[in-house]
């Protein structure tokens, strides 16, 4: 199954492999440069079916770091043009973009917030900052909450006319959007907060917004965290149940990893830990999942699909070790994968 086809929409992957995204830390002014061209053009020739491209702001005060990618403007998505029709003309990969708001956790460096002086405001549902002596966030207006829902469709908008073939929603990992989804980081008592439908909305109206700017030929996902690891917090329960309902509304895949919005939550880490949440949403949600978190080896990815815990193998550091993993392993698995016509002469048959 690893190195089967499995299509979304119009868009069909080579194989089941995914460069996760990935922060890079590398932008001036939110643009991608050279060393994005050749990160990314490097997966493409490993095999990868797919690569994301790392969260990357809809607006300028949704960067983690002023160091972040941005697609708020058209000048940046030209960048990611270029790095778009390098991996369409010389790989068999697909690519897609993450697009992302990182509220509360924004205006950082090196894990630490930085000084108004050398960052900006940050914003949340609810008033409570990420940890203990960082700034209050400014609570969004209702008002503002439509704003950024335009700054999503608008970056998926210009994520499309780059030639993306995959749109990812970040609502994971603590950020803007998994926020709102807690009831530990949402308190609010009007439409976008309280009842789990109120917490969710704000999520649902960004994937309908979003929705509009796709046809056949962009599919779209969600990466969400499975649980936060905190009591009375999110949980797997609320991301089945969430899972349901962005299946109603055109989603393809829910990347499930988890985290991220308590900081301090304690976390048992070990090989392939994440798997069990793609797992128990794939299978009570009825949706197309993918798995991450510590999946290193081609065997490994393999067992996960077969058992019916994933769709897609999502891999981070394991994909930043070696480029070539996809490749790597159709030669361990004696499986056919896109090998680069020039480095022929290398390839073990």
């Amino acid at each position: 199954m690893l190195y089967s086809p499995i299509k979304f929409r119009n868009v069909e992957l080579k194989n089941r492999w995914v460069m996760s995204p990935m922060c890079m830390y590398s932008c001036e002014n939110g643009l991608a440069n050279d060393f994005h061209f050749v990160h990314y053009g490097s997966r493409a020739q490993g095999g990868t079916g797919l690569l994301i491209v790392e969260a990357t702001g809809v607006e300028p005060k949704g960067r983690i770091t002023n160091h972040c990618m941005g697609i708020w403007n058209d000048e940046q998505a030209e960048k990611l043009k270029k790095i778009v029709q390098f991996v369409h003309q010389h790989s068999e990969s697909k690519i897609g973009i993450q697009l992302a708001h990182a509220g509360r956790k924004a205006s950082t460096w090196n894990n630490v917030q930085t000084s108004l002086e050398d960052g900006w405001e940050t914003v949340a549902p609810s008033a409570i900052p990420y940890q203990q002596g960082e700034r209050v966030p400014h609570v969004l207006t209702v008002e503002e909450i439509k704003e950024q829902i335009q700054h999503f469709k608008e970056a998926a908008g210009r994520s499309v006319k780059a030639g993306f073939d995959v749109i990812e929603i970040h609502a994971a990992h603590g950020y803007l959007i998994h926020q709102f989804l807690s009831p530990l980081s949402n308190i609010r008592n009007d439409e976008y907060g309280g009842s789990f439908e109120n917490r969710i909305r704000f999520l649902i109206e960004i994937v309908d917004a979003v929705n509009e700017e796709l046809d056949q030929n962009v599919a779209l996902f969600v990466r969400i965290s499975g649980t936060e690891y905190a009591e009375n917090g999110w949980n797997i329960d609320d991301s089945v149940k969430l899972s349901k309902v962005l299946r109603n509304h055109g989603v393809d895949l829910i990347d499930v990893s988890s985290g991220g919005n308590i900081h301090g939550a304690k976390i048992s880490v070990f090989d392939g830990y994440q798997v069990p949440f793609s797992s128990a949403v794939k299978n009570q949600a009825n949706v197309q999942t993918g798995a991450v978190g510590l999946i290193t080896a081609s065997q490994q990815a393999e067992e996960i699909l077969q058992n019916g815990e994933a769709d897609l193998i999502f891999v981070a550091r394991e994909i930043l070790r070696n480029p070539y993993l996809a490749v790597h392993g159709s030669f361990e698995m004696k499986e056919d994968c896109f090998f680069p016509h020039q480095y022929l002469r290398a390839k073990i048959s």
